[in-house]
């Protein structure tokens, strides 16, 4: 898959170190998965809620922080929507976002 933008990510970590490691494996992980639906994405990320409008919200850092993606499997394309604390993710809708 395709993610689109790893400088999100990036800017995030500088602010929150203690999720750097976490993130850059999800990266990575995520840059080379093939996945063809959501059935495949959870055998990976178990924990991973399938949101509304082909989004996936994936928690970081023992549930430290959430990361919020949309996906397109036909396009193998994903686009970073949200990464923040629990506190951040209350105070917005994960469905639109």
């Amino acid at each position: 898959m395709r993610v689109i933008a790893k400088k999100i990510l990036r800017d995030f970590w500088l602010n929150h170190a203690d999720c750097e490691q976490q993130l850059k494996s999800w990266y990575k992980e995520a840059d080379k998965a093939k996945w063809t639906n959501f059935n495949e994405l959870k055998i990976d990320y178990p924990s991973a809620s399938i949101l509304s409008d082909n989004r996936v919200c994936f928690n970081i850092k023992g549930n430290s922080y959430r990361l919020i993606v949309r996906v397109n499997f036909d396009y193998q394309m994903m686009w970073i929507r949200f990464i923040g604390t629990h506190a951040e993710y209350d105070k917005i809708d994960a469905n639109k976002i």
